[in-house]
């Protein structure tokens, strides 16, 4: 009885602190996206939609050991999935994105329990393959999917409630916002629950988890399901905020970024997608403009930005082994440590 009791304590707390945190976090991209111009919204709502797909994908990787190269895709589908609901079917917003989400849940299982019989180099080739297929399919389908033009659809009207004058890019990044919120609040409870516990202890040793009573593939295909429908979430909302849907926005070349995104900020770490996040947003345009500043031949100067970009992320990672978010942590651990000394040594 008392076990049954503190289990229930302890999820009404982890759930309090989940909506402190959410409120928390509102509260902030709110007052940013007040006091930001409308690229610096914009960037905030492309930083948004992807938090949502990273948050995901570090639990996928960093909870429960399992790499993806194909999470690009699965935003395609998302995306794809809005851009033909509202374009097409003139579907409103949130219903659009949760049948975005319900689809990429249903690719996640396939995916998944495709992916649980594969392990190490022979997941990640399997979902690489995954990542480079899919786009292609709106090459091979150009009545549906558009081709190499994609879908545009409409962008979303700020309600009349807002004012007449409400800029587009700030309804947008609310919008973005309040799905990176959504994704917080559940990922943050789930990371503390038994689920959590249970894709640690997948990660760590399989063989013991299975003697414990876990059932490993299951635990692991949902690990894949649920960052999958995180990734259609972010798909969807990238969908919205950049008003198309295209092949070209879903390369191979954005799962690589998001699988170094969440090393970059830190594994297995919610603030760590955060991070993860705003490099992605944040790093790209500075290394156009570091690139054009110099005066260099066109090719050189169209490689320099992804020059420039290695050298970050190889100097992060040697500086923080475990991304952004552990070198912070260890940061206010030994600020936390050379004030305990002077704290002892004060005068009571």
């Amino acid at each position: 009885m008392n076990t049954v009791l503190a289990r229930i304590q302890g999820s009404h707390n982890t759930l309090a602190r989940s909506l402190g945190l959410v409120v928390f976090a509102g509260a902030v991209l709110f007052i940013a996206s007040e006091a930001l111009g409308a690229y610096n919204e914009l960037q905030l709502a492309n930083g948004a939609y992807y938090f949502a797909v990273l948050a995901g994908l570090t639990v996928l990787t960093g909870l429960s050991g399992q790499i993806s190269l194909g999470h690009g895709a699965l935003m395609a589908v998302g995306a794809y999935t809005v851009a033909l609901l509202i374009g097409n079917e003139q579907w409103p917003l949130v219903p659009a994105l949760l049948a975005a989400v319900a689809l990429t849940t249903l690719v996640g299982i396939a995916v998944g329990a495709a992916a649980t019989r594969l392990r190490g180099p022979y997941l990640a080739g399997a979902t690489l393959a995954f990542a480079i297929g899919l786009p292609a399919l709106a090459d091979k389908y150009t009545g549906t999917f558009g081709g190499e033009n994609g879908l545009v659809v409409n962008p979303p009207t700020p309600p009349s409630w807002l004012g007449a004058n409400f800029p587009l890019e700030r309804w947008e990044a609310w919008i973005a916002g309040l799905g990176a919120l959504v994704v917080l609040f559940v990922m943050n409870n789930l990371v503390r629950s038994g689920v959590g516990r249970s894709f640690r202890a997948v990660r760590d040793d399989e063989i013991a988890a299975s003697l414990c009573g876990l059932r490993v593939a299951r635990v692991q295909t949902l690990a894949f399901v649920l960052s999958a429908a995180c990734a259609g979430l972010g798909g969807g909302l990238l969908t919205v905020v950049l008003q198309l849907a295209s092949p070209g926005a879903f390369q191979l070349e954005l799962s690589l970024s998001l699988l170094t995104a969440i090393v970059l900020g830190g594994l297995g770490s919610l603030l760590g997608a955060v991070w993860g996040a705003a490099v992605l947003v944040l790093l790209p345009s500075w290394t156009n403009d570091i690139a054009h500043s110099f005066s260099l031949s066109t090719g050189v100067s169209a490689n320099m930005p992804l020059a420039i970009y290695g050298l970050v992320l190889i100097t992060a990672m040697l500086v923080w082994p475990s991304g952004i978010q552990g070198g912070v942590r260890a940061v206010v651990s030994r600020v936390g440590k050379r004030r305990g000394p002077r704290a002892k040594g004060a005068a009571p």
